[in-house]
């Protein structure tokens, strides 16, 4: 517990946020219990998915309910993105145990990190109009609430009744830890009183960002899809597209304690920044000064981190330049391991960050650190100390550093403690 006169305030002065609900949405599970068991377990969720215009490529999908909290008829109005959205929303809630149908709604707060948003369903719409010789009255006049940005996190509050704000946050592949970051910031506030936050990703929808990653050259391929990601390892090829995703309910400490709820972990330190240098390519120097930032927010040093989960996408240029900051700030770490899960799941772009999260989270009560699967040949550009790539290692976790970094130079860091 925090050592300041009042106990429902950190370092900083400010209210105490906690996890008290998970909601999970994965390539290769459902909800929290089987997402942490294939994690441990090193059981992938990436296959062959027919792409249009492609041919078959290694994509992670999540095979979720999609009609358990929603109307065939909402679906059909909504998107993939919303529908994965109120999914974990509603596990989310469930998990909190919080008595949804006596909270003020009005103070409920929906912060949904995404990367990007409308892709398909514009994509899907332009192609039934050269289906049907360009007749433009068959453009679906549900096209503009489909596409707009606030999309996700708006069919959450219709699905949910919630009346509080809600918002999209663009960040790229850095969203998932954002949305997290800003419903901590309303929180403090005193804005809201309850925050569903996260992130959510429909890429493997769209044949465009298959398209666009392969004319990049970083679009991993492989006879075996399962091997497809690979992460650290000198066989890498790029990113396998995924979608997914996650949502926490956030509260503040005292409220949580107030009404009893159980607490998963304590949201005591982040930093964003940008790189101001490349649209693609990362900076060392900037994701260092982001991860020390969000240690320095948390009052804690570099040897107190128990595990880093790294972005780790699978690109060379990305693992190279994220191992060398990451081996920078903890190289003298005896204590910190460090591990990553795009060889499970892909890349679940605006998703990733929170996904990740989540699937550490439960360290810190079985103590076991999940392992990088797919790395068989560790490229020595890449070797750090403290990689868990051999299997699951047991080790007392007490604080989890959460990497998520995006295009155009913006970098996330985010710090959960034990509660």
């Amino acid at each position: 517990m925090n050592n300041s006169l009042n106990n429902n305030l950190n370092n900083n002065g400010r209210p105490r946020v906690v996890i008290t609900g998970v909601g999970v949405a994965s390539p290769n599970g459902s909800n929290l219990v089987e997402f942490r068991a294939a994690v441990l377990n090193g059981v992938s969720g990436i296959d062959f998915q027919e792409i249009r215009y492609m041919g078959k490529w290694p994509a992670g999908t999540c095979k979720f309910d999609e009609y358990r909290y929603q109307t065939k008829k909402a679906r059909r109005r909504g998107t993939r993105a919303g529908a994965i959205s109120i999914y974990c929303a509603n596990e989310a809630i469930i998990d909190s145990k919080i008595s949804w149908k006596d909270t003020d709604k009005s103070r409920v707060g929906v912060y949904m990190g995404i990367t990007e948003h409308g892709n398909v369903e514009t994509e899907n719409e332009i192609y039934e109009l050269h289906q049907n010789n360009l007749n433009v009255d068959l453009w679906s006049h549900h096209h503009n609430p489909r596409t707009v940005a606030n999309n996700p996190a708006g069919e959450v509050t219709l699905n949910l009744g919630i009346t509080g704000p809600h918002y999209t946050l663009g960040a790229a592949c850095a969203a998932g830890n954002v949305g997290l970051i800003n419903a901590c910031q309303m929180l403090q506030l005193g804005e809201i009183d309850f925050a569903l936050a996260g992130g959510v990703s429909e890429s493997t929808h769209t044949f465009g960002i298959f398209a666009a990653f392969k004319a990049q050259g970083a679009l991993a391929f492989n006879e075996i899809p399962t091997i497809a990601s690979r992460p650290l390892d000198v066989k890498r090829n790029g990113i396998v597209i995924s979608e997914g995703g996650a949502i926490l309910t956030l509260e503040r400490l005292e409220d949580a304690i107030n009404r009893g709820a159980r607490i998963y972990g304590e949201i005591v330190g982040y930093h964003i920044n940008s790189d101001s240098t490349d649209f693609v390519l990362p900076n060392a120097e900037r994701q260092m000064d982001c991860m020390s930032k969000a240690i320095r927010m948390a009052g804690i040093s570099a040897d107190d981190i128990d595990i880093v989960s790294l972005h780790a996408t699978g690109t060379d240029a990305g693992d190279i330049i994220e191992c060398e900051a990451v081996g920078t700030i903890f190289g003298n770490s005896a204590n910190v391991r460090i591990n990553g899960m795009k060889d499970l799941i892909g890349h679940t772009m605006g998703a990733s960050g929170v996904l990740e999260l989540t699937g550490n989270i439960p360290s810190f009560k079985d103590g076991l650190i999940h392992s990088f699967t797919n790395v068989k040949e560790l490229d020595p550009k890449c070797k750090i100390r403290g990689l868990v790539i051999d299997g699951p290692v047991k080790h007392e976790v007490n604080y989890i550093l959460n990497n998520s970094f995006g295009m155009l130079g913006i970098n996330s860091s985010l710090i959960v403690k034990k509660y």
